[in-house]
């Protein structure tokens, strides 16, 4: 494997790449634990580098939920890592606190002159749901969380500031299919607004950890879910069968108007072997995939990175990653190609 660590669980990862070096930041849990699930509320966030993407050297953590009651003092989740035209660097992350038990999730922010030294923004949090115009709020009549989560931090293609997409749902519509890529605007990194979705699913109750990145003109937008989050009537029509796994959608602009490709996920299967993936730049100009190894075939969580994966683009702009080392096959949109 890419990395992994003995004695803790590895999962939502995200990155920044300074010169010909990449620092990887990701969700971590002791296994002492004994059960995988308890991971998400025992969760720091642990950093590693890289020159090449296989070979990693684990460094100090850099961030752990707040020690006294706090937005953040019972779990600091997934996030992305930009550089301020300052040359500071600012981490996005996800936090929930103990008081909430959890249940409401919302986005702050900590700065860093290195990459290795992290201090909240005593802003934050910097983003949360008031109320339920734009996205569902608590009611667990229809829903355990209030999803706000897994920012994803990029700058305006056009130089009109910055924009953050984030996990979230729409306050109407049946449950299975209220998930949306939601977004916020910023005009210096420390105010934002929040702003109407980017993305309406329809069929999937959550998009998670979306990443947005433009190559050879076209804009993407990655996502992950899961087999039982999908609306069943979409799955049987579009799919070989129900997935878990990371899929994507495609664009001319990161505004719009977003498109869901058709047929399967890019990397995905019944068992969710592969999840949460980044599609990551390497030092030769080549784009590669890498996710977190989820589920066994009996089931048993893993929790490493996966070895990285050439992405193939098509010319009509289509993605492909060959995941059968993992034993996950080709999507069937790409079987005869």
């Amino acid at each position: 494997m890419a990395f992994r660590l003995d004695d803790r669980w590895v999962w939502d990862f995200w990155f920044a790449q300074e010169g010909g070096r990449t620092h990887l930041f990701f969700l971590q849990a002791p296994k002492s634990l004994g059960d995988p699930n308890k991971r998400h509320w025992h969760v720091s966030i642990g950093h590693a580098i890289s020159e090449d993407l296989v070979n990693w050297v684990e460094v100090e953590e850099a961030l752990r939920p707040a020690a006294s009651p706090a937005w953040d003092d019972y779990t600091t989740w997934t996030g992305t890592v930009v550089q301020a035209p300052q040359g500071h660097w600012l981490m996005f992350y996800t936090g929930t606190s103990r008081e909430e038990e959890g249940l409401i999730q919302r986005i702050g922010v900590a700065s860093s002159p290195d990459l290795y030294r992290w201090e909240r923004s005593p802003r934050n949090p910097i983003l949360q749901l008031s109320d339920n115009t734009l996205y569902e709020t608590l009611d667990k009549n229809v829903w355990y969380e209030q999803a706000c989560r897994d920012p994803w931090v990029f700058p305006d293609p056009d130089g009109r500031g910055w924009h953050m997409v984030f996990t979230a749902r729409e306050p109407s519509g049946p449950s299975i299919g209220r998930g949306v890529i939601g977004h916020a605007t910023s005009d210096d990194l420390h105010q934002w607004t929040l702003q109407p979705p980017l993305f309406r699913s329809r069929v999937f109750a959550h998009l998670e950890v979306p990443q947005i990145f433009k190559w050879q003109g076209r804009w993407y937008c990655l996502f992950c879910t899961a087999a039982n989050l999908i609306d069943w009537n979409y799955s049987s029509a579009a799919m070989s069968h129900p997935m878990t796994g990371t899929h994507y959608l495609m664009a001319d602009h990161p505004l719009g108007e977003w498109h869901l490709v058709p047929g399967d996920f890019l990397v995905g299967d019944p068992l969710g072997k592969l999840y949460a993936g980044r599609v990551m730049p390497a030092r030769d100009g080549s784009l590669h995939f890498m996710a977190f190894l989820k589920n066994e075939t009996d089931g048993a969580f893993i929790g490493e990175l996966s070895d990285p994966l050439s992405v193939i683009v098509h010319g009509d702009g289509m993605l492909k990653v060959d995941a059968s080392a993992y034993g996950v096959l080709a999507s069937k949109s790409f079987v005869s190609a």
